[in-house]
Formats: structure tokens, C-alpha cells, sequence
């Protein structure tokens, strides 16, 4: 067979199988497993229809690189035809890689499979083939990227048409510190409750959020006293004891945990107000007294009251209550439940669980009792508070169990676009189990958490019933058939399934605006859910890059299918909208938002000009024109405020004046303002006193003959009627029979031609 015939049997798709198989046809020696790549022996038919099968994939843009393992997307990428450009590295930069993956854990927002990491290189290529292929694409651009880490490959660097399974910036909602504070702003995007699906959660590096913790730590120990007492009363009328109450008492002996008489009354009405008191802010009615309310206990006191409930509830300590005391809190859980949404998910122990915000597969998650327990462990760690990473949330204390064992759920989702926002459910799932039967008693890793992770390192419990299986998980459909045998069997797609995708959309809508809505992106995401006792889903956290690694049976077969199924949607979708999803089903699709095109540094500002409302500033006269270089009146003071008096010459000119028949105006005026001159007006020559010599002034440039001649009789009158007219800021005008004017050439003036 040609290169030629060989290139015309490779086509895409379901056909990718085929062409594998004709490239190992014509080369049947490259079955032997010491048969190996190499520059020095390269079988000929071998080269030639690698080449084939690389150019067909470059032509086609099908050239993908896989980091991880991943064997389930390898296969399924050659079988449609893709080509994998491997990513080569030594021993030193795999070993480099492992270590800074490590260091980098606490980091990883998922459970992925970095610790099978080592898998991805033991992979052998049996003939060899994929290997040379590999080699011949080495310098190609790649089109499709699916990796284990979000930060191995940067998204600013890539181009439009290259695809990536992470989104950047998924911190925001695939951490526990991220989901803490992001749920609290579902209310600026829909009407639903946080409350209702994620329950209640704070990080202890926040002051404001500390606080906002010791408070609710405070008031949930008030709503477990009142659960003890009504289940205390309630066992007691059936002739039982509480299972809890039971374990408690037999656990330490009463007469060493009480120290002190306890003040019952005292100590239930201190409970009853704390409860009420929360109800009032809820219902606002503490803004209705137009005061801040009190608080009701102390820092002495509340002291004081967590002690007695640690005698009461954890110690075992007997109580003595009233039937009234009894019916007051039945009320007041009553009102409770209607206002609290998760006052059915709490017990009477008031448990919390601790977790580092940023670290995976279970590690370092405790739980914990008492206060002061819980934020001596979160200060033991400077780091982590320093970085903001602890949280602190409720913890589920009667979740539904399992023949006596807790589980959770492993749900996956698929995201494919951020604008408009397009979320894929996947319609099966997995549960986990823990190793050891369900207890409040020990609060120990072995019971609490369900991480595969954690309990495939843990030997099962021989008290643990036996329709656990050893690898401690099932399929969705055997506990659909254990609902089923509890007369439970329609809840399943009536609560849970609508309850997980409620609380999946309103979670990734909390993170719309955060995220960067990169086309040609998607990532697959594991969420975990606990099912409280009337199977309402609660969200606990949701991991990027979720593990794959089939470590069981059950996570072998829906692993594999969850993979394909990716691709189905991913790739197979791109081309034809109509092609087969799998089991994913599109749940939520969001209306596109229009984004405004960016335009560059080329900016344009458009305005107008103001006008002033004021009119303009009165014009200064002709003689104070005189400015120097920095706007001052030569001679006089920059203020403007004094008035320089008039010369001696001058005074003596007023006086000889006032004896005169003609009568002259007092030269000193009281100040008048300054009169606004218009802007245009006629050029005006004052008079003054010429020497014999001189024979005329011109005072009029307009007249026909071009010169008008004065009498000195006649320039006087016009000099007296100038000086009325002169105020105390103008008397620096010389006096026209003191001032001389000097002698200037005369200019020929040439009047218009009769």
C-alpha cells in the first residue's frame, strides 16, 4: 500500500480506528516490545505513513497535548483522528515538576490526580507509531490542551482557536474560602437563599468574620440546649432514652463533671432571649425601638453559659426542667425552624468543621466542640491565617446515613461558557463511604470524612454493616434501589437531583462576573454533596480538576464515560449541534450579554463651552493702563488700596481756581466705584496747555480738513469740564496749565480728497 491509498483510507472520527490500523499493518515487526524509535533504525513503511496520518491531522488542526494521566482522552482523541504532540522532558525536570507540584498543592483548588502523576510517563507506545508522530508535529501548533493544573499552560499566550479544559480565575468558587464568601452575594443575581443549600460558613483570619463566628457558635450552643431538653422530655414520655443523650452519659462519669450547682431557670431563660433576640433582627424589630438592642449575656456571662452547656449536653450533667420550660422551648424551635433554614442539619453537640481553604483530598479538615478549641487550632497555623485560608463551617450532625454510615455524593458538572453562561449536569454519580460507622462521640477523620483519598488508606470497621462494599463506594442506581427499599424511591428525582442543580447554577452565577469568559475554554468540575435526613442536598465544596484515576470499580466505569462525554460535547458538538451529549444534559444557558468592542488607545472626548453667567470685569481707566511686567500700576502699592494725594502744584492750582469766577468742584470726593466703560469707544485725546510754539492739537481724526485748532481760552473750559468728571483714585491727572507737553515733530495728517 502507497502513501498515496493510505492517505485516502484516514478520515476523522469513528474512522480513526481504521486508519490506526492500516498504519499498523504496514509495518508488522513494530509488535515486538523491544522495538523502539530511533534515529539510527526508523522503519521506512513505518515513517511514511506517520507522515501521512501527521500531515492529515495538521491540515485538520487536530494536533492536541495531554499532561497527566489521561489515558481515557488519549484514546479517544486518536480515535478521532487527533495527533498528540507529547510534552518531553528529562528525569531531573519530571522530578523538578513532582516537587514544586507538591509544594504547590496546598494551592490546588481540586482532588486531581497529581499524586498518579507518574502514570502519564510510564505509558508505553507499543509499536512506537504514536511516538514517531509525536515527533514529526513537535514544531506544530497545538489545538487542544487537557492538563491536571490550571497554571502548566497560561490562557493570555494562546491563540482564538486553541482549546483548554481550565478556566483561569476558578479560585473565586473551587475554593473553600472563594464559595464562603462569593454564596453570600447570590442575592445580587437571583432571589434564592444561600442558606437553603450550603451551610453556614466564616473564615477565621477575617476579624469581622471571627466575631461574626464566636456569635453564631454562641447562639447555636442556646438552640442545642432546647433540642436536648425537648428530646430529653420527649424520650422520657416514650419510656426511652435519646441515643445521643444515652451515649453522652455513659461516656464520663457525671459526679467529675460537675463542678457546681447549675442555675437551670436561670440558664434556659438565658437561652430563650439569646433566641428571641435573633428573631427580632431577623424580623427587623430591633429598628423599631429607635435604640440599639442590648445584648442579652455578658462576655462573663456567656462564659459562664458555655460551660454549663459543655456540663449539660457534652458531660452529661442532669437537668431538671418544667413542663413550662418544656413547652417554652418546643415554641421557640418552632418559630426557629420557620426563620432557619439549617436548624434541622444541627444537633445538640454543636459541632463545626475546620478546613485550610485551599488544600485538597481532606487534608487538614478536622472537627472539633468546643470554642475554644476550634481558634487555638486555626492561630497554631500563622500562615494559613495570615493568607486567609481557614474557614470554619456548620457541620451536617444528622445527615441521612446508610445502614448506619455516612456518605456523600460526587456529582459532576460541566461548564463550556461563562457569557452566555452554559452549564452540562452529568445524570449519574457516585457515593463514598467512610470506614467506620456513623458516631458524634468520636470525632475522628475515619468517620467524618468521606475523601477517597483518605479512606482507601483505612482498614473498614468490622462493626460497620456488611452491605457497605470493601471499596467503600456505590453507583447512583444502588442507592436508588436502597431509597427505593425505604419506601423512598420517587425522592430521588423529586429532591435530590433538582437540589443539586439549583445549588450548582447558583453558585457559578455568583462567579460569572469574576471569571474570564474565554471562548474556546471549558472545565469539568466534581461538586460534593451531603443529603441531610429528608434527602434535601446540601453543596459542600466543588473541585476543580476532579480526580479520574479508577481506583475502584465503580470510578473505573463512570470515570471513563464522563471523559468521553466531555469530548462528546466539546468537540463532536462543535461540528454538529445535533450529535450525541452522553449522559451530560444542558441545565442552564443564560441570555448573552453584549460585550462593548475594544477600540484601542484611540480615545475621543466630546464637550462643549461653558459660558459665564457673570458679565465682565469693570475696564480700567486710559491713565492707569500703565502695567509692568507682573500686572502692578507703576508706583503705586499692589493692593490698590491707598490713594496717593494729589501734588502740591496741583493744590495750589484748585485754590487759585476757587477764587476765580469760575467755579471748580472740590477735588477731594468721597470714593465712588468704578464706572464700566464700554469695550468700544472712540479714541480720546485729552486736552493739555501747548507752548507758544506748538499751534495746535489734534482732537478729532475724522474731521473733513484733518486738524482742528484750539484758543488757549477754549482748551481750558475743556480741561475744567475734564476735571469734574476726575475721582479721588484719577487725581493723578496733571493739571493741563502745570503740564507741558513736549515738543513732538509734526505729522503730516492727510484728510480725505474733496
Amino acid at each position: 500500500m502507497d502513501a498515496t491509498s493510505l492517505g485516502q483510507s484516514v478520515h476523522l472520527g469513528q474512522e480513526g480506528h481504521r486508519a490506526t490500523d492500516e498504519c499498523r499493518a504496514t509495518c508488522p515487526d513494530t509488535t515486538r516490545p523491544e522495538a523502539k524509535v530511533s534515529r539510527s533504525v526508523i522503519n521506512p513503511d513505518r515513517l511514511r505513513t506517520a507522515k501521512v496520518c501527521a500531515d492529515k491531522a495538521v491540515k485538520m488542526h487536530k494536533i492536541f497535548s495531554i499532561q497527566g494521566p489521561y489515558p481515557v482522552i488519549r484514546a479517544a482523541l486518536r480515535a478521532r483522528g487527533w495527533v498528540e504532540q507529547r510534552m518531553h522532558c528529562s528525569k531531573k525536570q519530571a522530578h523538578q515538576r513532582r516537587c514544586s507540584e507538591g509544594r504547590a498543592s496546598s494551592n490546588n483548588a481540586g482532588d486531581s490526580d497529581e499524586e498518579n502523576s507518574d502514570d502519564a510517563e510510564k505509558e508505553q507506545d507499543t509499536n512506537g507509531l504514536h511516538d514517531l508522530m509525536s515527533r514529526i508535529v513537535r514544531n506544530e501548533m497545538v489545538y487542544f490542551y487537557w492538563t491536571n493544573r490550571r497554571d502548566v499552560i497560561s490562557t493570555n499566550i494562546l491563540q482564538k482557536e486553541q482549546i483548554i479544559n481550565h478556566f483561569a480565575k476558578a479560585g473565586s468558587f473551587a475554593t473553600k474560602a472563594g464559595l464562603c464568601v462569593n454564596l453570600r452575594n447570590l442575592h445580587w443575581f437571583d432571589s434564592a437563599d444561600p442558606d437553603t443549600f450550603f451551610p453556614r460558613c466564616y473564615r477565621l483570619a477575617a476579624q469581622d468574620e471571627r466575631h461574626a463566628f464566636i456569635e453564631d457558635y454562641r447562639r447555636t450552643a442556646c438552640t442545642s440546649l432546647l433540642k436536648y431538653i425537648v428530646e430529653r422530655d420527649q424520650h422520657i414520655q416514650e419510656g426511652g432514652t435519646s441515643h445521643n443523650i444515652q451515649a453522652v452519659r455513659g461516656k464520663r462519669k457525671q459526679s467529675k463533671q460537675r463542678s457546681k450547682p447549675l442555675a437551670n431557670s436561670q440558664m434556659i431563660n438565658g437561652a430563650l432571649k439569646v433566641c428571641q433576640e435573633y428573631l427580632d433582627s431577623l424580623e427587623h424589630s430591633d429598628i423599631d425601638t429607635g435604640m440599639e438592642t442590648p445584648h442579652t449575656l455578658t462576655s462573663e456571662e456567656w462564659a459562664e453559659f458555655i460551660d454549663s452547656y459543655y456540663f449539660v449536653v457534652h458531660g452529661g450533667a442532669q437537668i431538671e426542667t418544667s413542663d413550662y420550660f418544656v413547652s417554652c422551648c418546643k415554641a421557640m424551635l418552632k418559630r426557629l425552624e420557620e426563620d432557619n433554614p439549617q436548624l434541622g442539619i444541627g444537633g445538640i453537640h454543636n459541632i463545626w468543621i475546620i478546613k485550610p481553604g485551599a488544600k485538597s483530598r481532606g487534608r487538614g479538615i478536622k472537627c472539633a466542640k468546643r470554642l475554644d478549641q476550634i481558634l487555638s487550632l486555626v492561630d497554631s497555623d500563622p500562615t494559613l491565617v495570615k493568607d486567609s485560608k481557614w474557614v470554619v463551617q456548620k457541620y451536617i450532625e444528622r445527615p441521612l446515613l446508610v445502614h448506619g454510615t455516612k456518605f456523600d455524593v460526587r456529582q459532576w458538572f460541566l461548564v463550556t461558557d461563562w457569557n452566555p453562561l452554559t452549564v452540562w449536569f452529568y445524570k449519574k454519580c457516585y457515593l463514598r463511604f467512610s470506614t467506620q460507622p456513623y458516631s458524634l462521640d468520636i470525632l475522628d477523620s475515619s468517620v467524618h470524612l468521606c475523601n477517597n483519598s483518605i479512606q482507601k488508606h483505612l482498614r473498614p470497621s468490622q462493626q460497620r454493616h456488611r452491605g457497605i462494599p470493601v471499596d467503600n463506594m456505590w453507583l447512583d442506581e444502588e442507592f436508588k434501589a436502597f431509597l427505593a427499599s425505604q419506601g423512598k424511591a420517587a425522592q430521588w428525582e423529586t429532591v435530590v437531583v433538582p437540589g443539586m442543580k439549583k445549588a450548582v447554577i447558583h453558585t457559578l452565577q455568583t462567579a460569572q462576573d469574576l471569571m474570564e469568559s474565554r471562548k474556546n475554554t471549558f472545565e469539568l468540575y466534581g461538586a460534593d454533596f451531603m443529603l441531610g435526613c429528608d434527602l434535601h442536598p446540601w453543596l459542600i465544596e466543588i473541585n476543580a480538576s476532579p480526580t479520574m484515576a479508577p481506583s475502584t470499580p465503580v470510578t473505573a466505569s463512570l470515570c471513563a464515560a464522563v471523559q468521553e462525554d466531555t469530548l462528546r460535547v466539546v468537540l463532536d458538538r462543535r461540528v454538529d449541534r445535533t450529535a450525541n451529549t452522553g449522559d451530560f444534559q444542558l441545565i442552564f444557558r443564560q441570555a448573552a450579554v453584549e460585550v462593548p468592542q475594544y477600540i484601542g488607545i484611540n480615545l475621543l472626548v466630546e464637550g462643549c463651552a461653558i459660558k459665564s453667567p457673570w458679565p465682565l470685569p469693570p475696564l480700567k481707566s486710559s491713565h492707569r493702563s500703565a502695567l509692568n511686567r507682573r500686572g502692578t500700576i507703576r508706583g503705586k502699592d499692589p493692593s490698590g488700596e491707598k490713594v496717593m494725594p494729589l501734588p502740591k502744584m496741583l493744590l495750589k492750582s484748585a485754590e487759585l481756581k476757587s477764587n476765580s469766577s469760575e467755579t471748580l468742584p472740590t477735588p477731594l470726593l468721597p470714593p465712588e466705584p468704578p464706572v464700566p466703560r464700554p469695550v468700544q469707544t472712540p479714541t480720546l485725546y485729552l486736552p493739555i496747555t501747548v507752548s507758544k510754539s506748538v499751534k495746535s492739537v489734534p482732537l478729532d481724526g475724522n474731521s473733513p480738513s484733518g486738524l482742528l485748532w484750539k484758543k488757549q481760552a477754549e482748551v481750558s473750559n475743556v480741561c475744567l469740564e475734564t476735571v469734574q468728571r476726575c475721582t479721588i483714585e484719577k487725581q493723578q491727572c496733571p493739571s493741563p496749565q502745570e503740564i507741558i507737553a513736549p515738543k513732538q515733530p509734526k505729522k503730516e495728517v492727510i484728510g480725505p480728497t474733496s
